[in-house]
């Protein structure tokens, strides 16, 4: 896992995480400090979701228990693990191509003793043994029916840890678009994602539209209430914002307190209902504080909106909702603007 925290709120990451691990079975070794780091940060949702299970039942992680949820929720497949992936892969092609090239090698055998008696056979004089020669081909034969066998038994070892591997692979893939703050895209993925539906809408000349996010005064935010709580925020945004778009639509974090919302198959009009929506939706909510029981309001964003005109590329569309974007701040924050 790749952290960028800074000190202040690594800090008070550390005094949150060692709380935890203090009612535990586990020792206080980095495999635990790990897991609760990434609990109190709340960048994990499935570990959370399982640690708050586990919590509500009382029980206490012991070392086991903690080193599995590290390796199921922490550990990513990092360079080592790419490469350990790559000699896995190495080592079943090797396989297979061993085991393959033996079978063709007794094939061979079987078909040079077959033709050996085929053309025997047709020159049979009548003292030839044939049972001797059957007996001969029935045991080459039990040698390449065994040889298959092992042939079918590794390949459907290899097609197992293929898969396994397969999904690995994927699973590196998806992590390395994910955001670990809000579970959105990240800007990677937003890059591919905005890339591929322009494409889509060159070719099918299908409507497509962005917004982008803004919180407002999100420093002050940080400033009043610290930054775990910023991070709330963030968090708390992002979701409503997965809640108030439909599933063709992909919300990505592009950076900081700002986010993009891909619109596919919708046109001006659509987009802006979409904007209100949300910024409606998110100036609602309430977000409750990280110690204490009460919650805080009034956070709001800032909405820029544009539809994608024909030929355009993505820099010119994404500079088009920058600039509603900054137009809608200009104009007092908690608004939309259209492009």
């Amino acid at each position: 896992m790749q952290y960028r925290d800074s000190v202040e709120r690594s800090a008070e990451y550390l005094r949150l995480a060692l709380g935890h691990m203090a009612q535990q079975s586990a020792g206080l070794h980095p495999v635990s400090y790990a897991v609760w780091y990434e609990y109190v940060s709340g960048r994990n949702s499935e570990l959370n979701r399982e640690l708050d299970t586990f919590k509500s039942s009382g029980k206490k992680l012991d070392d086991e228990t903690t080193l599995a949820l590290y390796t199921k929720y922490v550990a990513e497949l990092d360079q080592r693990k790419m490469e350990d992936v790559g000699g896995k892969l190495q080592r079943v092609i090797a396989e297979m191509s061993e085991t393959s090239q033996k079978s063709h090698i007794e094939a061979g055998l079987y078909g040079d003793v077959l033709e050996r008696w085929h053309g025997k056979l047709d020159r049979a004089a009548g003292g030839l043994n044939l049972q001797s020669g059957v007996d001969t081909i029935l045991r080459d034969t039990h040698a390449i029916r065994s040889s298959i066998g092992e042939l079918r038994q590794v390949l459907d070892t290899s097609r197992t840890e293929v898969e396994q591997l397969r999904q690995e692979l994927s699973r590196a893939r998806q992590e390395a678009l994910i955001d670990s703050l809000t579970g959105l895209l990240n800007r990677k993925g937003f890059d591919q994602s905005i890339e591929s539906m322009l494409a889509y809408h060159a070719q099918e000349g299908t409507p497509l539209s962005l917004l982008m996010i803004d919180i407002d005064h999100f420093k002050q935010v940080n400033d009043g209430y610290g930054h775990l709580f910023g991070d709330r925020v963030i968090r708390s945004i992002a979701q409503a914002i997965k809640n108030g778009i439909k599933g063709g639509d992909v919300a990505c974090r592009y950076g900081g307190e700002e986010y993009a919302v891909i619109l596919p198959n919708t046109p001006a009009a659509g987009a802006m209902a979409v904007a209100e929506q949300l910024r409606n939706a998110i100036g609602r909510g309430r977000i409750r504080r990280i110690d204490r029981e009460d919650s805080v309001g009034n956070i709001t964003v800032s909405i820029g909106a544009a539809s994608v005109e024909k030929g355009e590329t993505r820099t010119g569309l994404i500079g088009r909702a920058d600039a509603a974007l900054y137009a809608a701040k200009q104009s007092g924050r908690d608004r939309v603007s259209m492009s």
